[in-house]
Parts: C-alpha cells; structure tokens; sequence
C-alpha cells in the first residue's frame, strides 16, 4: 500500500495525528466546500451592502447562489428588504427579482452568517484625520465572522486595504478562538474593482485577482470568483493581491497630479491642456490620456494611496511621489475657487452675495457618490467666502457640508432655465451626460467650466 493511501485510510479511521493528518483534514474540508460552491448549494454572505457588496452579492445571486446581504446599517437592511435601491447604479427591480427567486435576503442579524460557506467582507476602509489607515469596520467584520463562522468555511477580504492586512488583521481575529487558517477555515483576497456609471466595466466582464493565505484558501477562491468572473487572475498571495489594488489605484492618484499640475502651468501659457491631451493620444505607444479636474474623489484614489505611504514608513521609507499626488489634487479645489472668483470680478461681480449654481457634485459622472468629492471642499470655500452657493445633480440629491462650523444639508435644486438664468456663475465640477451643453450655454450668463464638457467659442466659459 502507498504511504498517501495508508495515511487517507488511517485518516478516514480517525487515526493520523500531527502534520499529516492536518493536510488530509484540510484537504477534505476544502474539497468538500469547493463541491458545494461548482454544485452552487453554497451559500455565500457578503458583508457590507454598499457600492461595491451589494452588485457582488447580486451577481453571485443571479448565478443561482443563496445569498445573505449582512451590514450594520439599519436603513440600508430595511430598504433592501422593501425591494428599494439606494445605489443609481444597481435597479430595484434587480433586487426584487432576487427576492422573488429565493437566492437573496437582507439582514443586520450577524448570527445569519452561521449558515454561510463562504463570506466576503466589503467594508469601509477610510483615513483618520490624521490619514492613518481606519481597519475598524474591516476589525468588526472579523469578529462578526469569528463568532459565527461555519468550520472549513472560505472568508475573503475585498476591502481595499495594505499589503499584509488578510494576515496581520483579519487572521488573527478569527484564529483567536483556536481555529487554524488553512485547515478550519480558509482565508483569501480579492481587491474590488468596481467601475459604477461606466458602461461596459460589469462586475462579469473585469478580471479578478486572487491571492490565497494557502495553496487550499487560493484555490477555493479562485473557483467561487471563477462563477461570476470571466476571468480570475490568481497571484502568489494575500499581500501580492493587495500590493495589486494598491498600484492600480496610486497610478491613477499620481497620473490625475500630473496632469492637473500641467493644467495649471499650460492655463498660464496660454495653452489648452485639452487640445495636448487630444493631440497627444493620436500617439499608439507609450502615452495613455488622464484627464484634468477640479480634483479626486471616491471611496478609493483620495484613500488608497495613503494605505501604502502609512505602512511604508513601517519599513523606513518614504513615497515621495504619493505624498506629491496628493498635494497636488488636493489644492486643484482651492485653484477652481480662485478660478470662479476671476470670472465674477471679470463680470463686475463680486463673490460676496453673488449666486453660483453648482452642477453635478457626485465625485464622477452618471454615479451619486458624493464621497470625497472634490465638489464639496469647493462649495464649502465659496460659502466660507459669502457667495449664496446652490447645486444641481440629476442623481446626488443631498449631501452634508461643514458651514463655519455648522454641518448643513445641501439639497439639489430643480432643474430649469430659470435656475441657470438666475445664478451670476454656473460651475460645472461633474460632466453628467444629463447635462446639454447647449442648454447650459443658451441660458447660463457666465460659466465655469472644469470637465471639458462645453464647446469651444462661447464667450462667457471660463475653463478652471
């Protein structure tokens, strides 16, 4: 008899102890979870019901998997459970339709994760004021698990985050009940890529990257991704696969710099960046366009890059590129203020008591997110600076803004001529396609304008 079979059947007799019994344990268990995913009888929990949880735990139900929607945000649970969406991009009818099917339920209970086979955490991962990493919804997730968790269950992190956090955070919070990675459970990352409001980036049609604690964890991800993904990347790891997001995301941060940096140089000389940018992508090498604003925004290029520059100093080393980044976008809202003000002393107009219309607030087009939108620093700055400041934005109908002190709620203001006749400046921060040039042209008296969206030849655009 082969020592590999006498090992399965002194195994199956519940006789082999130490390292080689563990492997065959761990072998059976990830088998046995691997079945029930290609069978689609798993049942898989995601955790956090926001941008990017909801869509996956969607996808995953329209595959046929039972799904359990988990977050800790009360009205989020009791809008889904009512069939409502509070997400522009993911239709109520597609979450009714889950419901009807049977494969999706809502709740805030985390005792519901003790049915799961497999759970992914999709949580908010922000700054501290300080820009240090808060890991404390990723922390609570964990202990969530860690109290429910189904033995020879997979669990994968998807929140964006610094290479090590699977191991240095999420593992030892759900070892510390004795449980052992790799054997009682399997353990796995997998960045998100979310692209809402872009056509033709569905969660189906965008490669997915995995990276396993072990050989085990990396294969069951691999193959829970592989139902819903047209295309699973597998890496060496957990910290490849997050070094991954970090790069993809700190890419952006430091293209999006330099090309606002140019913008501004280019507006002193005199020369249209959008016009370089078109000339320059007739180029077929070497040369990918990134286009200027009044900023960045988003849940993950004003973050993300600052993830990696925290952890770096752990290793004694600074990113001066990524600390450069984000000098420079974050001043690109103050460079707009001053922008808008120009062309209201142009017009005879001080900003004291003049009107400025907003349009579009959300951090980019087609989408309602308004998180860390550059739009908002700058509406504060106008307020802050006495101007009656209102907006417009066909999906983000309110959103919170700190006035001298005071947080108010802004609410977006009904779309008219008369709301573009009647303010001294419109601003124009997010380029929706609700939004028609012409219309703005045809009643707007003077227009500021940060996203390329109006026509060359108007005499009252001020591009900032």
């Amino acid at each position: 008899m082969k020592k590999s079979d006498a090992i399965n059947l002194a195994a199956s007799r519940g006789r082999v102890t130490g390292s080689a019994g563990s492997a065959v344990v761990s072998s059976r268990r990830a088998a046995n979870l691997k079945k029930h995913i290609l069978n689609k009888d798993a049942v898989i929990a995601v955790i956090g019901a926001g941008y990017v949880g909801l869509p996956l735990a969607l996808a995953f139900s329209r595959k046929g998997y039972r799904v359990i929607s988990f977050d800790t945000d009360l009205n989020k649970v009791a809008q889904l459970l009512q069939t409502k969406s509070y997400i522009s991009t993911v239709p109520s009818a597609m979450i009714a339709k889950a419901i009807k099917m049977g494969k999706f339920s809502a709740t805030y209970d985390a005792a519901k994760l003790k049915v799961a086979d497999c759970i992914i955490i999709c949580v908010p991962t922000p700054l501290t004021q300080e820009k240090i990493p808060d890991l404390s919804a990723v922390e609570s997730a964990s202990k969530a698990i860690v109290a429910n968790l189904k033995t020879g269950s997979l669990v994968v992190l998807e929140s964006t985050t610094y290479p090590g956090t699977t191991v240095e955070v999420v593992k030892p919070i759900i070892e510390s009940t004795g449980q052992r990675c790799g054997k009682d459970f399997f353990l796995a990352f997998s960045p998100e890529r979310e692209d809402p409001g872009v056509k033709g980036h569905a969660l189906s049609n965008i490669p997915k990257v995995v990276g396993g604690c072990d050989r085990h964890s990396a294969d069951l991800a691999q193959t829970l991704y592989a139902q819903v993904a047209q295309k699973v990347v597998p890496v060496s790891d957990t910290q490849t696969a997050e070094a991954t997001k970090m790069l993809e995301n700190i890419y952006r941060a430091v293209n999006i710099a330099l090309v606002n940096e140019l913008k501004m140089l280019f507006d002193r000389m005199g020369i249209d960046i959008w016009e370089v940018i078109a000339a320059s992508s007739t180029k077929p090498f070497g040369y990918h366009p990134f286009y200027p604003g009044p900023g960045w925004g988003g849940h993950c290029i004003p973050i993300d890059p600052y993830y990696l520059s925290w952890k770096a100093k752990q290793h004694d080393f600074s990113t001066h590129f990524i600390e450069l980044a984000g000098e420079i976008n974050t001043k690109m809202a103050e460079y707009v203020v001053n922008k808008t003000i120009d062309a209201l002393n142009r017009a005879n107009k001080p900003l004291n008591k003049s009107t400025v219309l907003i349009l579009g607030v959300a951090y980019k087009p087609n989408i309602s997110d308004t998180r860390e939108s550059p739009a908002i620093p700058i509406y504060k700055m106008l307020a802050d600076g006495k101007a009656d400041v209102i907006y417009h934005d066909p999906y983000a109908k309110t959103f919170d803004c700190k006035i001298a002190g005071t947080t108010i709620k802004a609410r977006s203001r009904d779309w008219s001529p008369a709301l573009l006749k009647n303010a001294d400046c419109v601003l124009i921060l997010t380029a929706h396609d609700f939004y028609d040039p012409r219309f703005i042209a045809k009643h707007a008296r003077l227009i500021v304008e940060t996203r390329n969206l109006m026509p060359r030849g108007i005499a009252n655009v001020t591009r900032a």
